[in-house]
């Protein structure tokens, strides 16, 4: 296999362990950074809509503006990666992330829902580079390491994604210091997180892990790159990549449903920012923060168990949101507690399926694509979530997306079978 070949080569070039190190260095100080950015649209983007707007049902097209921004994101990223490395397409993505933050805040100030539509999509590039930026992680690791290179880029977007939604409450003062709306702190912080992700990567990815990985199997023998397969390969690698894509989407689709509409329903019980963003701000810990005991898992345990985990642990979550009373703080918040870990297992997972199965002379385009259908999810659950509300109420919202993570559990199975 491609993937295996690669991964003793990289270990057999002197200084390709150092090059690695360094990578996931840099990778941890641009997450740190992209997580404090990510943070501001989740915890203010559905009331910056709802009060703009004046309706709840509206409530979450923010989240499916920005997730449908990071699909197009994706792809670009995905395509300028594939054919100049990650260093300029994390960069890119970054810059433009900052640029749709500076969008939302004038858009706020001019009271302008038109170009606050607008800014929110474009804002939304910053989620697909983060995410994106898992995979870079990846590039030089050994397979059997995978899933723990994976997690070290994911577990730095931990402290800024907590420390951004309890930024909510001083950054918006710093907004009303300067004239404008309260709601568009969170996003100065954005814009600034960004640009500073941007300027990281494109000073210090140095080498890039892409274009590194490239000329490690350029200089491998030709039989220990041959990507050949027989049929009955081909299928199994097919059916590997589509799980993978599976666990990714439907986690997605799940965890931004509840998450997006959690602000508004915990507004309306009378709960104010303060409270709102400490939830959101545990929940994006849980999203992040486990990511190393969920890379040893996958890694140890495999990527099917852990695949698995994460719809029941998706249901729980469901569960426990749909039945907790409105005025208990401390039950929403461990709801999306298991809301993000759940996702922490499918993402980790996911990406571990889909980076073993996918060769590298297509890997960041195919990881593109795999992260357009995963922003796609993100986009239908953020619409619908807040027409479903509306329609019914949020406990509803929450039960039903606790029972469509079920459906995790069917598809593993069957792909557990084959092999």
């Amino acid at each position: 296999m491609t993937n295996t070949a690669t991964g003793s080569a990289t270990a057999a070039i002197p200084g390709t362990a150092q090059a690695q190190h360094r990578i996931l260095r840099v990778l941890v100080a641009s997450q740190i950074l992209s997580g404090a950015g990510l943070a501001a649209g989740v915890t203010v983007g559905a009331l910056l809509a709802q009060q703009m707007l004046g309706s709840t049902s509206l409530a979450g097209l923010p989240s499916a503006l920005f997730t449908a921004g990071s699909a197009l994101a994706a792809v670009a990223v995905g395509r300028i990666s594939q054919a100049r490395g990650r260093r300029p397409g994390l960069a890119v993505g970054y810059l433009t992330g900052a640029i749709g933050s500076a969008g939302v805040i004038t858009a706020a100030a001019l009271n302008n829902p038109a170009l606050l539509f607008i800014a929110l999509f474009i804002y939304g590039a910053g989620t697909a580079t983060n995410l994106q930026a898992r995979y870079a992680g990846a590039d030089l690791a050994d397979p059997a390491r995978r899933a723990r290179a994976v997690s070290t880029v994911l577990v730095a977007t931990t402290l800024g994604g907590v420390a951004g939604p309890n930024l909510a409450a001083p950054t918006g003062d710093l907004a009303h210091a300067l004239g404008l709306p309260t709601l568009t702190g969170p996003f100065l912080l954005s814009g600034a997180a960004y640009a500073l992700a941007a300027l990281v990567l494109a000073l210090r990815l140095r080498p890039d892990p892409l274009l590194l990985a490239r000329t490690i199997a350029a200089a491998e023998p030709a039989h220990a790159t041959d990507d050949t397969h027989s049929p009955d390969q081909t299928r199994d690698s097919r059916r590997s990549l589509v799980l993978g894509a599976v666990v990714m989407i439907l986690t997605q689709l799940v965890m931004v449903a509840i998450m997006t509409m959690t602000p508004v329903h915990m507004h309306d019980m009378g709960h104010g920012t303060a409270a709102s963003g400490l939830v959101i701000a545990i929940h994006i810990g849980a999203m992040y923060l486990p990511s190393p005991l969920t890379g040893w898992l996958v890694d140890r345990y495999g990527r099917i168990k852990v695949a698995a985990a994460s719809g029941v642990t998706l249901l729980a979550a469901g569960v426990l949101a749909a039945t907790a009373p409105g005025d208990s703080v401390a039950l929403l918040a461990l709801a999306l507690a298991l809301l993000g870990l759940g996702w922490n297992f499918g993402l980790v997972s996911g990406t571990a399926i889909t980076t073993d199965t996918v060769p590298l002379a297509t890997r960041a385009k195919t990881q593109g694509l795999v992260d357009v259908a995963i922003a796609i999810a993100g986009a239908t659950g953020g619409l619908t979530s807040g027409l479903m509300v509306a329609a019914t109420s949020y406990p509803a919202l929450a039960l039903t997306g606790g029972l469509l993570a079920l459906a995790l559990i069917p598809a593993v199975a069957a792909t557990a079978y084959r092999r």
